[in-house]
């Protein structure tokens, strides 16, 4: 067994620089895969706003079915707003250039108060903050699609919240 200290790793590292410089490479995001959509957003804001819905129901119970469901459906209502969290965050860091901000000087404010409509979704029982988050995410759905050249559009969801989905034509 060969034995190799962190000081000839290092040298052997340092060796292998100067053979084979190391290029910088530049990327958009971690996997420059290029593909964003804001649907996933949307569809975890209807969910949430579903969760709330659904809580605020149950809450006339008093049974041991019902806090079992209160448990469940809280924990989906939260989850789904940490997902429109994440998918925003995403998109508004790896997608949006200076170019786009500079046309949507609003952008980082919306952003902003999206990530804490969500985290009011998460924290209270508030159908208003529900629907105030999915409003929210519609809009900055808009902006991206314009953002690609696209024009928005709002769709029937065909969930049960019968809502709308930010798409393009």
């Amino acid at each position: 067994m060969i034995k190799v200290s962190l000081f000839m790793i290092k040298k052997i590292l340092g060796f292998l620089d100067k053979i084979a410089p190391p290029q910088k490479v530049y990327a958009h995001c971690d996997i420059p895969c290029g593909i964003y959509d804001p649907h996933q957003a949307q569809v975890a804001a209807h969910t949430a706003i579903r969760m709330t819905k659904m809580l605020v129901d149950l809450d006339e119970k008093d049974d041991k079915k019902a806090d079992h469901q209160i448990v469940r459906l809280t924990k989906v209502k939260e989850e789904h707003a940490e997902l429109v969290k994440h998918e925003v965050r995403i998109i508004w860091g790896d997608f949006f250039k200076q170019e786009h901000i500079g046309k949507n000087p609003g952008l980082h404010d919306l952003v902003f108060n999206i990530m804490k409509l969500a985290s009011k979704v998460k924290q209270e029982i508030n159908e208003d903050a529900a629907n105030e988050l999915l409003s929210k995410v519609q809009e900055f759905a808009e902006i991206f699609w314009r953002a690609k050249g696209l024009e928005p559009m709002r769709i029937k969801s065909g969930s049960s919240t019968e809502g709308e989905i930010v798409s393009h034509k």
